[in-house]
């Protein structure tokens, strides 16, 4: 009997673990798999996001600049990236690096109104240190220039576009005709994006006009300086700086318009824009009183020709500008607000320097109102693809500032504490130009080396010599001296390596 017991349950057994093996081997149904499909409805590298009908683009670069030249136009006195560029001297950074990350996101998804788009695009750099001079002899040194920047995040929708991006006055190519420096004059330049809200029409043939209210205040040194004279100090003179920036709360945005012919020859676009100048106080409370608003206004004419006889891919970029009361639109949002610039001396003073301040418009509280300041200028540039690996540029741009005789009154009340030699040697209207060339290599695709050398030169007005305490600046270890007021150049080279994915 125990024998058969043992044989009933061992084939029991058997038979549950049969029957559980079975059940394992049993197929299960697999959860379905959404694969990533391509959409081809808005150019390459979109994808539909699973589950959904929007697509997404993922792209953006990494650099790695050196830019030689101490007093370079990539960077002034005033520049985070060049502090003491213009002293040359041994506070000077006779180079600069920087690394960058771009990182951008476009998404579009079609629906009964129209396609709705979103596109943001964030930046990451780290740039070289500075070192800046002290009343002591002791020196700051930065331990570098870590940022982050939003240079778009934008929504599209109906032809409006809500957010932040470049500015609809602007030409497709920024301040960039044929490549160069961050700080060509002759034009506009918002490539790090304003805020704005703005509605496009497109009238059919490459034919769009748009309208947008823009707040200048979206942009570091977007609105420049309103120069409230009064409560100026002579010591800041020589660097550029002639008053206190005398801006009071916004009041109105920027209203811009630009009408577009965009076709296979090339395009032209006209662009104006008006520019609302709130003052604050005359002095440091409301009852000093402050002048009234005044518009400032500004006008700008781009052409770009595409596919000239020289070769396939050839293109020249034109613009030009005219400003009074926004020369921000000229002088763009990259050129520094004040800057001085140092070299030798050929009648015997300690240096010679040139030194240049933008300004909106100027006011005093010794009465008036705002005297607006005046500017014109222009830029352009040629490209040239010998090879599809090889591509040359020569580009130039120019900028003329001035200041009406009002406003060079008050601005010059300072000039008698420079010590001058010349007691009629106060002008502070300048001219700017920068002129250069490039070479870009793509051994492969995507992957792009860049050398560009470039001259600036500083046509400042002011003549004569200047001399006395207020010829210090302890940041740049300049020393109380004889100065001779003379026209400054320089000389720069930018060296760069891009891969864009």
């Amino acid at each position: 009997m125990k024998l058969v017991k043992s044989l009933l349950l061992g084939s029991a057994a058997g038979l549950i673990a049969v029957g559980g093996a079975q059940a394992a081997d049993l197929p299960v149904k697999a959860k379905a798999v959404e694969y990533v499909k391509i959409c081809s409805l808005y150019g390459a590298g979109f994808y539909y996001m699973p589950g959904t009908d929007t697509c997404i683009k993922l792209g953006g670069y990494l650099r790695a600049d050196a830019i030689l030249g101490g007093a370079g136009d990539y960077g002034f006195n005033q520049s985070s990236s060049a502090v003491n560029g213009g002293s040359n001297n041994r506070l000077t950074n006779y180079y600069y690096t920087r690394a960058r990350m771009d990182l951008n996101i476009d998404t579009r998804t079609a629906t009964e109104y129209g396609v709705v788009r979103t596109y943001a695009d964030m930046i990451f750099s780290y740039d070289t240190s500075n070192v800046t001079g002290g009343a002591t002899g002791a020196t700051a040194f930065s331990a570098g220039n870590p940022s982050l920047g939003l240079y778009h995040a934008f929504i599209q929708f109906a032809g409006f576009t809500m957010g932040r991006t470049v500015s609809i006055f602007d030409a497709p190519w920024q301040s960039y005709p044929a490549g160069g420096p961050d700080t060509l004059p002759g034009g506009s330049n918002h490539v790090t994006g304003i805020n704005q809200f703005a509605y496009t029409a497109d009238f059919g043939q490459g034919i769009t006009g748009s309208l947008a209210l823009e707040s200048p205040d979206t942009q570091s040194n977007g609105e420049g300086n309103l120069w409230n004279v009064s409560a100026a100090n002579a010591a800041t003179f020589v660097t550029g700086v002639y008053g206190s920036n005398g801006w009071g709360g916004t009041r109105s945005p920027d209203i811009v318009g630009a009408l577009r012919v965009d076709q296979a020859w090339g395009l032209a676009q006209f662009s104006v824009a008006a520019h609302d100048l709130h003052p604050a106080y005359y002095g440091g409370t409301e009852p000093t009183g402050h002048p009234s608003d005044k518009w400032g206004w500004s006008v700008q004419g781009a052409l770009s020709i595409k596919n000239i006889p020289t070769g396939a891919g050839d293109s020249i970029n034109m613009q030009a500008v005219y400003t009074d009361g926004d020369s921000r639109r000229n002088f763009q949002v990259l050129f520094p607000q004040s800057f001085f610039m140092y070299s030798g001396s050929g009648i015997g003073a300690y240096q010679s320097v040139g030194f240049a301040g933008i300004s909106d418009g100027v006011f005093s509280s010794a009465g008036g109102g705002i005297e607006t300041t005046k500017s014109w200028g222009f830029r352009g540039g040629y490209t040239h693809n010998w090879s599809p690996n090889w591509v040359s540029a020569i580009y130039g741009g120019y900028g003329a500032l001035s200041y009406s005789s009002n406003a060079k009154a008050i601005i010059c009340g300072n000039w008698a504490a420079m010590g001058p030699s010349n007691a009629a040697g106060c002008n502070p209207d300048f001219n700017f130009g920068v002129i250069g060339v490039n070479t870009i290599w793509t051994p492969v695709k995507n992957l792009a080396f860049t050398a560009d050398l470039s001259w600036s030169r500083l046509d400042q007005k002011y003549s004569g010599t200047i001399s006395g305490a207020n010829t210090a600046v302890a940041t740049a270890a300049k020393p109380v001296a004889v100065y001779e007021l003379k026209d400054q150049n320089s000389l720069t080279l930018l060296l760069r390596a891009q891969r864009t994915f």
